[in-house]
C-alpha cells in the first residue's frame, strides 16, 4: 500500500500504514529515527497514541524519558502492539509494559529498574546492556531468541568467525544479565536455562578442535551443564541398552539352566534379559558375581562400571543442584 502524499511511509508487518504527516525524510516524527527526542515529553502522547487503538510499531524513542509509562491494555487479552521500536537508552523506570508485544525491538542500555515485564512479548529483542534491576520477569515469552543470538546463529552458518565470536559475546553477557536478575527474584527454572544458553555462547567462542570445547560439548551432552538430570538419566539408559546388547552379540552370559531348554526366539529373548539384567548389575557397580564376562566383554564391563559410577555421582549433583535451590 502506497503512503498518501505527505504522509508517513512507514507501514507495519501487518500492512497498517501510519497517518501522520512526514518531513523530508517521508517519515512522521515518531518513525523517523533521526528526530532527536531526548528534550522531548512524549510520555503521554504515546499514552495515547496507543489507547487510541493503533499500533505503536516502529516508534524511534531512543534516549526519551518515558519514567512510569502505562502501556498496558486493559480489559483485552492482547496486549498493545510495540513491535520494532527504538528503546535505546530510553528511561524506562517502574515502566508498566504488562503483556506488551515488543518482539524486535531495541531496549539496548535501557532503564528497566522496576518494570513489570509479565507477559510481554520479547522474541528478537536486544537486550544488551539493559538494566532490569527489580524488573518484573515472571512469565515472559522470551520466543526462540534474542537478537544477539539470533544474529550469532546466522554468522556462524556463515561460518564469519570474527562476526560470530563478537555476537556470542554479547550473546553471553545478555544471557548472564537475565541470569542473573532471575535468580535474584526466585526464577530458578528461567534462570537456569538461560545458564545453558550463557554457557553454550561462551562454547561457541572457544576454537572449534580445542579440548576446552569438547569437554564443553560433552557436558551439555551429558547434563545440560549441571541443568538437566533428565539427560543423565537418559544417557545411562542409553549406555545400560547399547552395553546389553553387546553382551548379547559376544555371547557373555551363555545358557542359563531355567532357559537352557528353549529354542527359537524364546531361548534370544531370555538371553538378552539375561544380558540385560548383567548390564544393569555391572552400571551400579552391585557386582553380584552370578554372571561374569569373558573375552573382549570384560572390557566392555569395566568401561562400563566406570561410567556408570561416574554418571551416577553427577546424578545426585545435578539433582541436589535443582532441587536445593
Amino acid at each position: 500500500m502506497e503512503s498518501h502524499q505527505g504522509q508517513c511511509s512507514y507501514q507495519n508487518p501487518d500492512g497498517w500504514s501510519c497517518d501522520q504527516p512526514c518531513g523530508d525524510s517521508g517519515l512522521c516524527y515518531w518513525h523517523d529515527p533521526q528526530v532527536d527526542k531526548s528534550n522531548h515529553d512524549v510520555k503521554d502522547q504515546v499514552e495515547q497514541w496507543a489507547a487510541a487503538g493503533k499500533p505503536l510499531d516502529g516508534f524511534q524513542l531512543a534516549k526519551t524519558d518515558l519514567e512510569d509509562i502505562d502501556l498496558v491494555n486493559r480489559g483485552s487479552k492482547q496486549g498493545y502492539q510495540c513491535r520494532g521500536v527504538d528503546f535505546y537508552r530510553a528511561n524506562l523506570t517502574d515502566a508498566h509494559f504488562f503483556g506488551l508485544d515488543l518482539r524486535g525491538s531495541s531496549l539496548m542500555k535501557a532503564r528497566l529498574i522496576g518494570a513489570n515485564l509479565h507477559c510481554a512479548k520479547l522474541d528478537n529483542c536486544n537486550l544488551l546492556g539493559a538494566e532490569l534491576s527489580r524488573a518484573k520477569l515472571e512469565n515472559i515469552e522470551w520466543g526462540g531468541c534474542l537478537k544477539q543470538e539470533f544474529d550469532a546463529n546466522n554468522a556462524l552458518k556463515k561460518r564469519d568467525r570474527k562476526k560470530s565470536i563478537m555476537l556470542c559475546q554479547e550473546a553471553e553477557e545478555v544471557c548472564r544479565n537475565i541470569r542473573k536478575q532471575c535468580e535474584k527474584q526466585g526464577l530458578f527454572e528461567m534462570a537456569g536455562d538461560f545458564f545453558k544458553r550463557e554457557m553454550r555462547y561462551r562454547r561457541y567462542q572457544m576454537p572449534v578442535l580445542s579440548l576446552k570445547r569438547v569437554i564443553s560439548k560433552a557436558v551439555d551432552l551429558f547434563c545440560g551443564y549441571g541443568e538437566d538430570p533428565i539427560r543423565v538419566v537418559g544417557f545411562s539408559i542409553f549406555l545400560i541398552l547399547v552395553c546389553a546388547l553387546a553382551y548379547f552379540f559376544l555371547d557373555t552370559t551363555g545358557a542359563h539352566p531355567l532357559y537352557e531348554d528353549l529354542t527359537g526366539w524364546q531361548f534370544y529373548l531370555f538371553e538378552f534379559l539375561n544380558s540385560l539384567y548383567f548390564s544393569v548389575v555391572t552400571f551400579t557397580t552391585l557386582g553380584y558375581g552370578d554372571i561374569s564376562p569373558v573375552g573382549f566383554a570384560r572390557f566392555i564391563a569395566a568401561c562400563e562400571a566406570f561410567l556408570g559410577s561416574f554418571t551416577m555421582a553427577l546424578f545426585v549433583v545435578v539433582f541436589v543442584k535443582k532441587m536445593t535451590r
